[in-house]
C-alpha cells in the first residue's frame, strides 16, 4: 500500500477520481499544539479508486486535490466534516462543493444524534473496523501497513454508506432537507470567524458595560495572537486569566503582575504589552461607545412547563419521521420557543424543521392540540374545544 509522494503521482490519481459522480475523502491531522491543525494525510476513494496522499511528503503541491474539492460536477463525501473542511479552506483557501456528510444524513435518516462512523459502517455494512490505529501520531514517518490500512478503511466503508443513505433520502423524500444542512456547513463564515467576534464563545458574564469592552478587546487580542503564533488559544492565555484581566483592567505592568492567573515575569514579555494595549483601549472608549450588556429576559410563568411538554413532542414527532430529536431542535430552541413562540428566531422554526416539527410546537403551546398517553404510548390529539369549534 503505497504513499502518494509527488504531484505527478496525485494528479493520475485524481484524474481517475474525477471520473466518478462522488469521491470519498477523510483526512488525519494532529492540532494539539497549533491553532492551525496540521495534515498529515490524505484518503479518498471512488468506485475502483483508491489514493492515500502523503501532504508532508518534501516538496509536495496539493494543487490538483484542491482542483478536485472545487470540481462542481464531483461530490465530496465526508463523515463529521467540519474539520476536514477548516483543513481544506486554511490550506487552499477554498471550500468543498458539493458536499455530503453522512453524519448528517444519517440522523436525517433516524441513525440517532451525532453517529459515530464505526457505528454506522458497522450498522450500513455490517463491517467491524479494528480502531487500535485511531490515536497515531500521524506525523510519524514511515507509516505502518496497518495504519495505511486503518486510513483506508476510513473512506472505503464510506462509499456503501453513502449509496445507503443517499437511497434512503430519496426514498423518504428528504433530499432538501440534508441539502439545507449542507448549505450551512459549507458557509465560509463558519470557518473564518471574525476575531472580534471571539467574545461570544466564552462563558463570562460582564456585570458592566466597561467589563464587556476589556473581555472583547482581549479576547480578539488573544485570537490574534494565537493564528499569528499557530499556537492554541490557552497556550496564549487562559480563559480563567481573561477573565479575571476583563474584571481588573490593569492599565500597566505593575497592576497586570498583581493578577493571581498571570505567571510570574510574564507581565514583561512582548505578549503582555500586546494584552495591556488591548485593555488601555476599552478603558479609554467613551462612555456613550462602550457595548451594552446582553439581556437575559427572564423566561415567563408557565414557560418551563411548556418547555418540558415540547420536550415530550419533539421525541414523538422525531419518533414518527424517524429523525434524531437533535435535527429538529436544540435544547436553546425549544426553551425560546417556550418563552417567545413565534417570535423565537430559533433554526427549528426555519425551512424543513418548522414544517416537521415547529409548526407542532406552536400550535401545542396555542392549544390548538394537546398530549395524552394512550395504548401505552404518548400522541397527540385536537382538544374538545377544537373539534367544536371546526363543527360550527
Amino acid at each position: 500500500m503505497d504513499l502518494i509522494t509527488s504531484r505527478h503521482e496525485l494528479e493520475k490519481a485524481i484524474a481517475a477520481l474525477e471520473q466518478s459522480d462522488f469521491v470519498t475523502i477523510d483526512t488525519e491531522f494532529i492540532r494539539e499544539t497549533t491553532f492551525w491543525p496540521e495534515l498529515c494525510l490524505i484518503q479518498m476513494a471512488g468506485p475502483g479508486v483508491t489514493a492515500l496522499v502523503d501532504p508532508l511528503a518534501e516538496g509536495m503541491d496539493l494543487a490538483p486535490f484542491f482542483r478536485l474539492m472545487a470540481n462542481e460536477r464531483v461530490t465530496k463525501v465526508f463523515h463529521a466534516a467540519r474539520q476536514d473542511i477548516e483543513i481544506i479552506y486554511n490550506r487552499g483557501g477554498l471550500i468543498p462543493h458539493p458536499i455530503f456528510d453522512t453524519q448528517v444524513a444519517a440522523m436525517v435518516c433516524g441513525f440517532g444524534d451525532s453517529v459515530s462512523y464505526d457505528q454506522l459502517v458497522q450498522r450500513v455494512v455490517g463491517e467491524h473496523i479494528d480502531k487500535t490505529s485511531r490515536f497515531t501520531d500521524w506525523r510519524q514517518r514511515p507509516l505502518s501497513e496497518k495504519q495505511l490500512s486503518y486510513a483506508l478503511a476510513d473512506v472505503t466503508h464510506l462509499i456503501p454508506v453513502y449509496e445507503h443513505l443517499k437511497a434512503e433520502l430519496a426514498r423518504e423524500g428528504r433530499e432538501e432537507w440534508l441539502k439545507e444542512e449542507m448549505a450551512v456547513l459549507t458557509a465560509r463564515e463558519t470557518y473564518d470567524p471574525d476575531p472580534d467576534d471571539a467574545w461570544r464563545r466564552l462563558k463570562m458574564r460582564a456585570r458592566k458595560p466597561i467589563e464587556l469592552a476589556v473581555l472583547q478587546h482581549i479576547a480578539a487580542w488573544r485570537e490574534r495572537e494565537a493564528r499569528e503564533r499557530n499556537v492554541p488559544r490557552g497556550r496564549v492565555m487562559k480563559d480563567d486569566a481573561l477573565y479575571e484581566v476583563a474584571q481588573q483592567q490593569p492599565r500597566d505592568v505593575t497592576a497586570l503582575s498583581r493578577l493571581r492567573s498571570i505567571p510570574k515575569g510574564w507581565e514583561r514579555s512582548a505578549s503582555a504589552a500586546g494584552l495591556l494595549k488591548a485593555v488601555n483601549e476599552a478603558c479609554s472608549l467613551p462612555k456613550d461607545a462602550l457595548p451594552k450588556l446582553p439581556k437575559h429576559q427572564q423566561a415567563p410563568e408557565g414557560a418551563a412547563a411548556a418547555a418540558e411538554l415540547i420536550k415530550v413532542l419533539l421525541k414523538l414527532v422525531a419518533e414518527e419521521e424517524g429523525v434524531a430529536p437533535k435535527m429538529l431542535a436544540s435544547a436553546e430552541d425549544i426553551e425560546k420557543i417556550a418563552s417567545e413562540a413565534e417570535a423565537a428566531d430559533v433554526p427549528a422554526l426555519c425551512g424543513w424543521r418548522r414544517e416537521v416539527f415547529g409548526e407542532k410546537a406552536l400550535k401545542l403551546l396555542r392549544g390548538e392540540i394537546a398530549l395524552r398517553f394512550a395504548n401505552r404510548r404518548i400522541e397527540t390529539f385536537a382538544p374538545m374545544r377544537q373539534m367544536e369549534s371546526a363543527a360550527e
